[in-house]
């Protein structure tokens, strides 16, 4: 069985790297799912809809 490139994960991000999108232009696998703008100020933590990768607002 092969490994999804984006494996599910939780990743810290502070108001400075806003707005904030998925795969980030620095991940390595930028290219593992089409890229996605996530809204995080209104709860603080969003879930990647594709890669199901968490991101929390520190």
């Amino acid at each position: 069985m092969q490994k999804k490139p984006c494996a599910k994960k939780q990743v810290m991000v502070t108001e400075k790297e806003l707005p904030l999108c998925c795969p980030r232009v620095d991940e390595r696998l930028w290219d593992g799912h089409p890229r996605v703008y996530l809204d995080i100020k209104k709860t603080g933590h969003v879930d990647c809809p594709y890669c199901e990768t968490k991101y929390i607002l520190v």
